[in-house]
């Protein structure tokens, strides 16, 4: 699994993959392990890398996680792979939400000229019977959807166009 992360204005990428009873981590290309997560209580658990255990105490509010670990807290802001790769800004005035992945739209959820708040289900799409969601990362208003419900799509095509409330 390949996750990203923003801590204190930088962008991390690791990649997590089963390994004995845990997983193995890998970061800047540096492969960390084992590596074994067990939650003890609400926010609370113990985090042992590499057979050295700590203490964590966490909290998750969304996409943003709290984690006190040897007496610091630091603040991850967790970036979703698929909502980072559907939606990429190309004109100052408009939201493209495209395609992580090469499918069919499923269901389509909001119509033209439809307001929408940051985090509205857009549409279900679906690729090698995967179902996701693509979601509205910020406020908006409906400009154009560009496939309908059956139609099939390319990696990286445009789905959903949005515009900034009252233009």
């Amino acid at each position: 699994m390949k996750h990203s992360f923003e801590v204190d204005g930088v962008d991390y990428q690791l990649s997590l993959s089963r390994y004995q009873q845990g997983y193995r981590l890998l970061l800047s290309n540096k492969v960390i392990g084992p590596v074994v997560f067990s939650q003890q209580g609400d926010g609370c658990g113990v985090l042992t890398i590499a057979g050295e255990s700590e203490p964590v105490r966490f909290a998750i509010d969304g996409e943003v996680i709290h984690v006190h670990i040897r007496g610091r807290t630091r603040i991850l802001h967790y970036r979703d792979p698929l909502r980072t790769l559907a939606c990429a800004t190309n004109e100052a005035d408009h939201l493209l939400a495209r395609a992580p992945m090469p499918g069919l739209v499923v269901t389509t959820s909001v119509s033209p000229g439809q307001p929408v708040s940051a985090g509205t289900a857009l549409m279900k799409i679906e690729s090698m019977k995967l179902e996701t969601i693509i979601r509205s990362p910020r406020d908006g208003v409906i400009d154009r959807i560009h496939f309908n419900e059956g139609e099939s799509f390319e990696r990286g095509a445009v789905l959903v166009t949005l515009s900034e409330e009252g233009r």
